[in-house]
């Protein structure tokens, strides 16, 4: 490992993660899972974003947005799962400071995007649900681009905030990351500089975009049940029950996974507690949700037999 010598400090210029388990007949298994789940799911996701693409059936805002979320899911894991699967057939899993800082950047920014958008997929859900009548000109296509491009900024200034934090620590200590990618807790624990404020800044920041977009969800979904509980056909309710259940459950995975990390407080759980709830919402949601719009989604499945049958008969 390189070092940095600076009067009587020496700065670590790179750091070893020590990921999920030293035991090297656990690593071959867990690459192998992990190896199948990642595939899955750039192929699941990839998938969607092509279906919505070339069915016109499912050019509704919706899916506009159900195929962003699916390209969050493709680079949120990503920038975590290739590195863990080459980490697992290496001897010394070493990233460098600069390596680590992207990696980390690249997580928080598509992290951070999903939140955003699982708001405005809510909020698209009441214009549809409350408003039917004026939701093709309340979410019309320039309105979809503008609320995908605030969603898209306010990820990449939590990812910069994030970012320049961490290039603000020093590091002159410890360099071994209890954790399989560089995640912003275990940088701070390492620091041997002030961390008073590189700590609080991202906190803050992250903390608020939490709060923020759970509001939004809250009271998107108090005014969908509203609406539903006073339709009084069976037919319609259970409809508009069924446009929103994928997206709720989207929702309580990715929020219930995000709220243990890093809101409930450190000494309430373990690091490799910590480490297993990173696998499932960096490795394991993004696989996760294809299959829940997928195979809850009339439409899309609808659409999915459809472009099979013209290739099929096209031949």
């Amino acid at each position: 490992m390189d070092f940095l010598v600076d009067k009587n400090y020496t700065s670590v210029t790179g750091f070893i993660l020590l990921g999920l388990t030293d035991n090297s007949i656990l690593q071959v298994i867990l690459f192998m899972v992990f190896l199948f789940i990642y595939l899955v799911t750039v192929f699941g996701n990839l998938s969607t974003i092509i279906l919505i693409r070339i069915s016109s059936q499912l050019h509704h805002p919706m899916y506009f947005f159900l195929s962003q979320l699916a390209l969050a899911d493709i680079g949120c894991t990503s920038s975590v799962t290739p590195n863990m699967l080459a980490n697992f057939l290496v001897e010394r899993h070493t990233i460098s400071y600069l390596g680590c800082t992207i990696q980390l950047g690249i997580a928080v920014f598509f992290g951070t995007f999903e939140c955003f958008l699982l708001a405005v997929m809510a909020f698209d859900r009441f214009v549809a649900i409350c408003n039917p009548l004026l939701y093709s000109t309340k979410m019309s296509t320039q309105v979809c681009v503008q609320l995908s491009s605030v969603a898209y900024i306010g990820a990449f200034l939590n990812a910069s905030c994030f970012t320049i934090s961490v290039l603000c620590l020093f590091f002159c200590g410890p360099n071994r990351i209890n954790h399989f990618f560089c995640d912003f807790a275990p940088l701070v624990e390492l620091s041997c500089s002030d961390v008073t404020v590189p700590a609080v800044v991202p906190s803050f920041s992250a903390g608020s975009i939490i709060v923020v977009t759970v509001f939004v969800i809250a009271v998107s979904y108090v005014y969908i049940l509203i609406t539903i509980l006073k339709m009084r056909s069976t037919e319609g309710r259970h409809k508009a029950f069924s446009t929103c259940t994928s997206h709720l459950t989207a929702v309580t995975l990715y929020y219930g996974t995000i709220t243990f990390i890093y809101v409930m407080p450190k000494s309430s759980y373990s690091s490799d507690q910590n480490k297993v709830v990173s696998v499932f919402y960096t490795v394991v949601i993004p696989m996760l949700n294809p299959l829940i719009y997928s195979l809850r989604n009339n439409e899309i499945k609808g659409a999915l037999k459809r472009e099979l049958g013209r290739k099929i008969f096209s031949k």
